[in-house]
C-alpha cells in the first residue's frame, strides 16, 4: 500500500510561510528570469493565470491584483528537506519523487488513514505547507487519490466529504472507485503525456476507466510496456517499486536565460565558466565523473527582427573527471569563436555527459581512467557549504562580480531559512 503526500501550490505556499501579508492574495511565482508563472495560488488561478503564463502578457487590471515573487529555489529546497525529515520519522521507507511530492510505503500499517491524517496535519503545523495525501495499492492510483483529495478539498460537494485532503481509494466500494476513474480524464493519469492522451482519445479511450478496461494486447503492441504497466497499476496490480535511492543521472545540464542580451565574448566566457562550476558541483555531489563536456548558446527566438544563431559544441575528455578546473579548461576551448560578431545572445548552458562512478571507469592504455585533484575539489566544496555558495571559486567565472548576464530576479524574497541576515523579526 502506497501513500503520496503533495504540497499544494508548493512554491507559492513556501513564500507565504514567512510573508503572512501574501496569504489570501493572488500570488504568482515566476521562473528564473522573471518570465513565466511556474506556481500560482488558488486565488491567482481564479484570475485566469495559467501555468507557464508569460507575466508580460497578463492584462494590467489583473496584474494590479497580483503579488509577484521571483523563484527562490534555496528556500523551496530547504522546506522540502524539512518535510522529508518529518516523513522519515513516521514511516521507514520514503521516496522523494520531486521537490513537493513523496511516496510512502504503508505496507503492514493497519490504521493507514489515521497515520496519513496525522502526517497531513503535522506537515502543515510544523512547516506551514498545506498538503493532501492519496492512498492506494499502487503508485499510479496513489497519484490519482491525491488528485481526488485536492479536488474534494477545493470543491466541496464534488466528492464525499471524507475524501477531502486525505483520500484512501482502498476504502471505496468497487462502484465508487469506478466512478472516480470515469471522472478522471486519461490525460490526468500519471505517466500519460499530451501526445499519448491524444492518441488514446482517438481510439475511444477518454478516461482512466477506459484505459483500465482496454484490451491489454492492443495497448502493449501500440504503446509498449510502459502503457501496459500503467494499465496494470490502474487495475490495482503494483508494478512500480518504491525508489528510496535516486538513480545516477545520465546527464547534468546547467543553463540560464540572461537578464540582458550578451554580445561580448568575455561576458559569455564568464557565464559559461560559472555554469561549468555549478555543473561540476552537482557532479561531485552525486559522486560521479564526466567523460563528455558540451556548451551551447542561443539568441532570442521571440525577437524575429534579430539575426538568429544557436551554436553548440561537444568534446570528449581524455580522462573522466569531476575537477572544475579541467572541465572549465574544456569549456573555454570549446567557447573559442562560439559567438558571431553582431549577434546578441539570450541564453547559454553547459552540460556534462558520459557520467559514471569512479569505480566503474574503464582503464585506458594511454591515459589514466580518471584525472583531477579530489582533495582540492573537496576543500572548495567544503568552504562553499560552510560559508555559502560562491564564497570560493575560479577567477575565470568572475564569480564575485555583479554580471549583466545574471538572471533577472526583481521580486526575490529573503533567504529566510539559510541566511542569518534574512531571518524574520518578531515584533510585539
Amino acid at each position: 500500500m502506497f501513500a503520496l503526500i503533495d504540497g499544494n501550490n508548493f512554491y507559492a505556499s513556501c513564500e507565504r510561510i514567512f510573508q503572512p501579508e501574501l496569504r489570501g492574495r493572488p500570488l504568482v511565482v515566476l521562473s528564473n528570469n522573471d518570465g513565466c508563472a511556474i506556481a500560482r495560488s488558488e486565488e491567482a488561478k481564479a484570475l485566469g493565470i495559467t501555468m507557464g503564463h508569460p507575466i508580460h502578457k497578463v492584462e494590467p487590471r489583473v496584474r494590479r491584483q497580483l503579488a509577484i515573487r521571483s523563484a527562490n529555489f534555496g528556500l523551496y529546497g530547504d522546506i522540502s528537506s524539512r518535510i522529508g525529515a518529518i516523513l522519515r520519522q513516521a514511516v521507514p521507507r520514503v521516496e522523494v519523487y520531486s521537490i513537493d511530492e513523496s511516496f510512502l510505503d504503508l505496507a503492514g500499517i493497519a490504521q493507514r488513514k489515521a497515520l496519513a491524517t496525522e502526517l497531513h496535519e503535522r506537515v502543515q503545523r510544523w512547516t506551514g505547507i498545506p498538503n493532501c495525501v492519496g492512498i492506494a495499492p499502487t503508485k499510479t492510483l496513489a497519484k490519482l487519490a491525491n488528485h481526488v483529495a485536492k479536488d474534494a478539498a477545493r470543491k466541496p460537494g464534488s466528492y464525499p466529504a471524507d475524501l477531502a485532503r486525505v483520500c484512501d481509494l482502498a476504502e471505496l466500494s468497487p462502484r465508487q472507485l469506478d466512478a472516480v476513474l470515469r471522472a478522471t480524464e486519461v490525460g490526468d493519469v500519471w505517466g500519460i503525456g499530451r501526445r499519448w492522451a491524444a492518441r488514446l482519445q482517438s481510439r475511444g479511450i477518454a478516461t482512466a476507466a477506459d484505459l483500465r478496461d482496454a484490451p491489454s494486447e492492443d495497448l502493449l503492441s501500440e504503446f509498449g510496456v510502459v502503457m501496459a504497466r500503467t494499465q496494470r497499476e490502474l487495475q490495482g496490480h503494483s508494478c512500480l517499486e518504491l525508489a528510496e535511492v535516486e538513480p545516477d543521472r545520465k546527464q547534468i545540464l546547467v543553463s540560464r536565460s540572461f537578464g540582458e542580451w550578451i554580445g561580448d565574448p568575455q561576458q559569455m566566457s564568464e557565464a559559461l565558466a560559472t555554469f561549468a562550476m555549478r555543473a561540476t558541483e552537482k557532479l561531485r555531489a552525486q559522486g560521479l565523473t564526466a567523460g563528455v563536456v558540451g556548451i551551447f548558446a542561443e539568441t532570442d527566438p521571440f525577437r524575429l527582427g534579430m539575426p538568429q544563431h544557436n551554436p553548440s559544441r561537444t568534446a570528449q575528455l581524455t580522462s573522466a573527471t569531476s575537477d572544475s578546473r579541467l572541465v572549465l579548461g574544456a569549456v573555454r576551448r570549446l567557447g573559442t569563436s562560439l559567438m558571431r560578431a553582431g549577434y546578441r545572445y539570450k541564453k547559454a548552458g553547459v552540460f556534462l555527459a558520459d557520467l559514471a562512478r569512479p569505480d566503474q571507469l574503464q582503464d585506458d592504455l594511454f591515459a589514466p581512467a580518471r584525472a583531477g585533484n579530489d582533495v582540492l575539489m573537496e576543500t572548495l566544496d567544503a568552504i562553499n557549504r560552510r560559508f555559502g555558495r560562491n564564497v570560493a571559486g575560479l577567477g575565470a567565472s568572475g564569480w564575485q562580480r555583479s554580471a549583466c548576464w545574471h538572471s533577472r530576479q526583481e521580486s526575490l524574497s529573503g533567504r529566510f531559512t539559510t541566511r542569518m541576515a534574512d531571518l524574520p523579526r518578531a515584533r510585539c
